[in-house]
């Protein structure tokens, strides 16, 4: 039975999240070029393209690590047009996302992938409803003067754990998911893999 777990992730927020919740684990960057994937994967629905990337982060360090479970995690946020989020390249463009979602009802997409052996061997894909609530553009300024640049790795730029909780009226679905991780499905098939106590 594999007792070793490897976040494919060198992301903060999921990297505490495991610690939190008492996950033995070490981190290892995947080393995917997220914009070449997500160029080629763009005919998928924002779930599926969550579920695909979390997918291809896991292989490729499982690929390197074949006898480890290999977790990758990827969220993608879906404003109510339609259009998909990337990470913001600067603070002008951390302001236009947030102008975008600005008084609009959007949807984060949070995915989770296992795997072993260079295959995948559990999955799990929540989502969660952002009820943005309407942002003047001196909150939007005095925020990112705040949060800038510690939001740029974050997609919808807004930590949770932070002072990014200001952006919302109200949040449906799991604090784990908006973080990044659906966490309690994860520790479930931990619990039946040995690597948490069950």
């Amino acid at each position: 039975m594999s007792r070793s777990l490897i976040l494919a992730s060198q992301s903060a927020s999921r990297r505490a999240m495991l610690a939190a919740a008492g996950v033995p684990f070490t981190a290892e960057t995947a080393g995917v070029d997220e914009d070449a994937a997500k160029a080629a994967l763009a005919d998928l629905s924002p779930r599926d393209l969550a579920d695909a990337l979390a997918e291809l982060k896991a292989l490729k360090v499982s690929a390197r690590h074949p006898d480890a479970l290999v977790l990758g995690s990827d969220s993608v946020v879906a404003l109510s047009d339609g259009t998909l989020l990337d990470k913001p390249e600067s603070r002008e463009q951390a302001a236009d996302h947030l102008t975008r979602m600005s008084g609009g009802t959007h949807k984060l997409w949070s995915a989770a992938v296992i795997a072993e052996g260079g295959r995948p061997v559990w999955r799990h894909v929540d989502a969660a409803t952002l009820h943005v609530r309407t942002l003047s553009y001196g909150f939007i300024d005095r925020y990112l003067d705040a949060e800038w640049p510690a939001v740029g790795g974050c997609v919808g730029v807004f930590r949770i754990e932070g002072s990014g909780v200001q952006l919302f009226d109200r949040i449906e679905g799991s604090h784990f998911t908006v973080l990044g991780l659906p966490l309690i499905p994860v520790l479930g098939f931990l619990r039946v893999r040995g690597i948490m106590a069950s």
